[in-house]
């Protein structure tokens, strides 16, 4: 609802993605940038995760592939922190940051809520913000064990095809977490289709949207 509509009227919109583990972008956001690309084919959308063993890293890398395109691989980076611990390597995580501030001037930022009680989530959320001061940054939500879903105020319309299509790249992306109890098609399909009687949409994804600059 804000993404789409928003970036498709730039001729290539730099979009940045941010998540504290491997599968995250996808779950969160996978849907809005799978409609990105339809409608803003020009779109030059990175993707930086930060932790993971090489086989998070390499199922990351396919992932990104799949929902973003060969040619994208190029701008996919996989930082190796040990999970659970990144507010505790916070210094280098920050330095990881600065970096890519550095390296990219971003129309759009996709990241983790502040209000996320994951402690990896929490710290990537907080650094976006302390990173990327005057720039549209929209936090996603992750489904977990600590039942912190909110309130969000910004939608991505998804139809049903775009909302199956995003759940056979994540699924089939990652073998790693087929194990895990939440990591299915009936808990995601469900957030998404929660969200989308929220925007009466078939479907959606949803972000909390803490900050917006509107000219009139």
């Amino acid at each position: 609802m804000i993404a789409g509509p928003l970036l498709a009227s730039r001729p290539d919109p730099v979009v940045l993605c941010l998540g504290a583990h491997c599968d995250d972008i996808e779950i969160g956001c996978g849907g809005a940038l799978l409609a990105l690309r339809e409608r803003a084919p020009g779109a030059r959308i990175h993707w930086a995760t930060f932790t993971g063993d090489a086989q998070r890293r390499l199922e990351a890398r396919e992932s990104a592939r799949s929902f973003l395109g060969a040619g994208a691989l190029e701008r996919v980076r996989g930082y190796e922190f040990s999970d659970g611990f990144l507010p505790w390597e916070g210094a280098r995580v920050k330095a990881c940051f600065e970096a890519l501030k550095r390296e990219l001037e971003p129309d759009l930022v996709f990241t983790h809520a502040q209000g996320d009680r994951h402690q990896d989530h929490r710290l990537v959320a907080e650094l976006t913000w302390n990173t990327w001061r005057d720039h549209l940054i929209l936090e996603y939500e992750i489904p977990k064990y600590e039942g912190d879903l909110g309130h969000p105020n910004a939608y991505v319309g998804l139809a049903p095809e775009l909302a199956e299509r995003k759940l056979k790249l994540l699924l089939g992306a990652y073998p790693s977490q087929a194990g895990k109890h939440w990591f299915d098609a009936e808990t995601l399909r469900g957030l998404m289709r929660l969200r989308g009687v929220e925007c009466r949409e078939p479907f959606a994804e949803a972000f909390h949207a803490r900050k917006l600059r509107i000219g009139l």
